[in-house]
């Protein structure tokens, strides 16, 4: 898939695809450092609030990496979808990389919570 010329020399859309990466990696550093700081196999990885006493679930390491698994994949998805519709409509792409720096924040910020209650 040829990257337009245009989609490379936008500044808002550079703008927005560097945060999306600055983003996944502090997500990454941030939980690797909490991760290395605590002891224990058990992690929560669910809080849910239906369940009365019982609303924490605890899980293992590879529960808590699939957040890192999630930023990556957020930040590839986003920036293909972004590409192509940038043919289509510039508005659109931006959108779309909007979108995607949301998404990032809000599995930071959940991926810090739950390291947080551990």
């Amino acid at each position: 898939m040829p990257i337009p010329k245009k989609y490379l020399h936008d500044h808002l859309v550079l703008l927005l695809l560097s945060t999306n990466v600055f983003l996944a990696l502090l997500t990454a550093v941030l939980m690797f450092v909490r991760l290395s700081t605590s002891h224990g196999n058990a992690y929560i990885v669910q809080y849910r609030s239906t369940l009365g006493i019982n609303d924490f679930k605890t899980g293992s390491l590879v529960s808590l990496l699939s957040f890192l698994v999630f930023a990556v994949l957020v930040v590839a998805v986003h920036t293909v979808l972004s590409m192509r519709a940038y043919r289509i409509h510039r508005q659109v792409a931006i959108a779309i990389l909007s979108m995607g720096t949301l998404l990032l924040v809000l599995g930071m910020i959940i991926s810090n919570a739950l390291l947080v209650l551990r």
